[in-house]
């Protein structure tokens, strides 16, 4: 699969403006740039109903920044989008002007519309989520039914932090009542009632990285945390003691969301109460990614995005190019169970990235890129279980280096993808990391025996350092083992 160019977004937002910048495999492009301005152009805006001066000189300067990055980086395929402050702002119209005089073409999108980029953004990287999405930003609310990979309703509502402002009893009696009535008008309740509630939104992922650090969470991710819904109550004490905290003592916190956070953790409680879901979801992806992935056809939506990921890195990274889906194939014999059979392919596809390592330290590198890659569409346990794959293919052995990491996944699976482990690496040492010598050769199971088949007049692929890790594999599946010509 070819990599697609390199393409850009920006997103003018009601308190950031902000521009990423993307490559690699179109299903799930890589981030390779990514900066973030607090213009704040929402704010003051219920009051006044415009954009205010300064606000917006902020903004500007921001945008004359990135194009020029942009034009350096040779970005070809740029889009941007506006959306609540500038498209309700009564100036807004004149902020336009001034965008374009920049040489950008940007576009305004609805509250709808916005909501409907929300919930293809949680798709594009949860394949499979099926729930209610909540994407707060700075001056609204926007929430989408999604499931069966399609965006069923969205709703925009004015409710976003800074329009919201530092909550007091009054503040959050008057919230209780509209966000109630707007909801209770949409039917989203009914829908979103005992399924997953999906955050959207950077003020929503800092109150997960509060709840990550409360909890002393050994996997510092927060794409696919999950949180009981019980949590939101949990965090009051912590956020209420935030102002008397040195921000550069909170790890995994910047200080600019401090503010927001007293507003961001009130939205979602009285969400959580009103719609009671089943429990909360983090998603690092939003409006940007759904725009994106909106603009594919169905048939590159419905690829995998954790193997179309593990695939471009593996090409990148491999000595002799792409060979993880043969590996995965050689091996798949002697793994009849089909659960988790995605993660073994990707655990395969990226068998041989730490090479370049020193030998010392490939596992704890294949370790590395695991658990704290830019993956989607895989939880923490299933993190974990490609990780003890890639330790033991990268001649870490079979117990994980990190109990308390190795906690959040099955003891089973963990000792299943051990043994994928060891399958991977007996492959990659008879193969020498080549496709060709893989074909011609064969790894099976039959009851209790493992067997490795090679061909006639090239027996000599069975040295001892493959007899070796023959043996370790069988032996780790309760199996005897021998080699056979033919």
């Amino acid at each position: 699969m070819a990599a697609s160019k390199p393409a850009a977004m920006i997103d003018i937002g009601s308190n950031s403006i902000r521009l990423v910048v993307y490559a690699g495999a179109p299903r799930i492009p890589s981030v390779i740039f990514n900066e973030k301005v607090l213009a704040g152009l929402g704010q003051g805006l219920t009051e006044t109903g415009k954009l205010a001066p300064a606000p917006q000189v902020r903004a500007l300067a921001a945008l004359r920044r990135f194009r020029l990055l942009v034009d350096e980086m040779e970005v070809d395929d740029l889009h941007v989008l506006a959306t609540a402050a500038v498209r309700e702002a009564s100036n807004g119209g004149d902020f336009l002007k001034q965008v374009r005089a920049l040489g950008f073409d940007p576009e305004v999108i609805s509250g709808e519309e916005e909501g409907r980029l929300a919930g293809f953004g949680v798709l594009s990287g949860i394949p499979r989520a099926d729930g209610l999405v909540g994407d707060l930003g700075g001056g609204s609310l926007e929430l989408a039914d999604v499931s069966g990979g399609k965006v069923a309703k969205s709703i925009s509502l004015p409710f976003g932090v800074l329009r919201i402002g530092p909550p007091d009893e009054k503040t959050e009696a008057r919230l209780r009542k509209q966000l109630g009535a707007a909801l209770d008008g949409s039917g989203l309740v009914q829908r979103g009632r005992g399924r997953p509630f999906y955050m959207v939104g950077g003020s929503w992922r800092a109150l997960a990285r509060l709840d990550i650090i409360s909890r002393d969470y050994p996997l510092p991710i927060t794409h696919q945390y999950v949180m009981a819904p019980s949590r939101p109550a949990e965090l009051r004490r912590m956020i209420a003691g935030l102002d008397r905290a040195d921000p550069a003592t909170i790890s995994m916190l910047t200080a600019t969301r401090i503010p927001t956070l007293p507003a961001a953790k009130l939205v979602l409680s009285v969400l959580v109460d009103a719609v009671r879901p089943s429990e909360l979801v983090v998603s690092s992806f939003g409006i940007r990614e759904g725009y994106l992935f909106s603009r594919l056809s169905r048939r590159k939506r419905d690829r995998d995005p954790l193997i179309e990921a593990a695939r471009f890195a593996g090409r990148g990274l491999s000595r002799f190019g792409e060979h993880g889906d043969l590996l995965d194939r050689w091996i798949a014999p002697i793994f009849p169970e089909t659960a988790d059979a995605r993660l073994r392919l990707a655990a395969c596809l990226l068998a041989d990235v730490a090479w370049q390592a020193h030998p010392d330290f490939r596992a704890e590198r294949g370790v590395e890129m695991a658990l704290h890659g830019n993956w989607v569409g895989i939880d923490a346990a299933g993190r974990v279980a490609i990780a003890q794959a890639l330790f033991s293919n990268f001649g870490g052995g079979r117990t994980f280096p990190d109990p308390a990491v190795a906690a959040l996944c099955d003891p089973d699976r963990l000792e299943r993808a051990a043994t994928w482990g060891l399958a991977m690496r007996l492959g990659q040492r008879l193969s020498g990391g080549l496709a060709v010598t893989l074909e011609r050769t064969r790894l099976s199971r039959h009851g209790d025996l493992i067997r490795l088949t090679v061909p006639k007049r090239e027996e000599a692929l069975y040295g001892e350092t493959v007899d070796r890790r023959l043996k370790k594999l069988a032996s780790a599946l309760g199996c005897r083992s021998e080699v056979a010509v033919a």
